[in-house]
């Protein structure tokens, strides 16, 4: 695989990454690296720049700045306009780019329209049963602050059948990933609701 332009790298440690500390405990800077070492690995599997994939994903989240629900709309919009990316791509490949960023919402009713897309959307999803419920819990505790235990446990409770469980709305993209084993999984336990509550009243007390 060929190697990420040093120049690219220091700007996006520099000047990316550092945008994902404000955010949820579910969505910080770890959650970023993940991401992007995810998506680099799903690269090797594909004819792509990976460059492009490595900008894509470092971007993915940055306009939670701006909402959750609106999110991987103003992540595209920044990285359209912002002109220090014109020093490595050109306007289609940032464009490119941009539509992966945007179309990597697991929500999203349209599959992702190119392969940069799809590979950054398979790598945010970045299935670890564990990590999954414990990200939910974090998220909730960091925008719900007001709620009591038991809200805490029923928004997280909902989430998770929405998105997972079999029929939620969460979609596979790329085959070469380990996701579709790590689903079954939590589904697995997400269909235990015995279990699940004892996951959640740990994880809850060590956030």
């Amino acid at each position: 695989m060929q190697e990420i332009d040093n120049g690219l790298c220091q700007f996006v440690e520099q000047n990316i990454l550092p945008l994902y500390d404000a955010f949820d405990a579910a969505h910080q800077r770890d959650h970023a690296m993940r991401v992007i070492d995810a998506s680099l690995r799903l690269a090797q599997y594909y004819d792509v720049n990976v460059d492009m994939v490595y900008c894509s994903a470092a971007y993915h989240d940055i306009g939670l700045c701006e909402g959750r629900e609106v999110h991987h709309i103003a992540s595209a919009r920044m990285m359209r306009c912002d002109q220090r990316l014109r020093r490595w791509f050109d306007e289609g490949q940032i464009s490119t780019m941009a539509e992966a960023v945007e179309d990597h919402r697991a929500s999203s009713a349209q599959e992702p329209r190119s392969i940069y897309g799809r590979i950054v959307a398979e790598a945010d999803h970045d299935i670890d049963p564990m990590r999954i419920i414990q990200r939910t819990i974090q998220y909730g505790l960091f925008h719900y602050p007001h709620f009591s235990r038991e809200q805490h446990w029923q928004r997280m409770f909902q989430h998770l059948h929405e998105k997972y469980a079999e029929g939620g709305y969460l979609k596979l993209w790329i085959p070469e990933s380990k996701n579709a084993v790590k689903l079954a999984e939590l589904r697995a336990i997400i269909a235990d609701e015995r279990r699940l509550r004892t996951l959640f009243e740990q994880l809850f007390d060590a956030a």
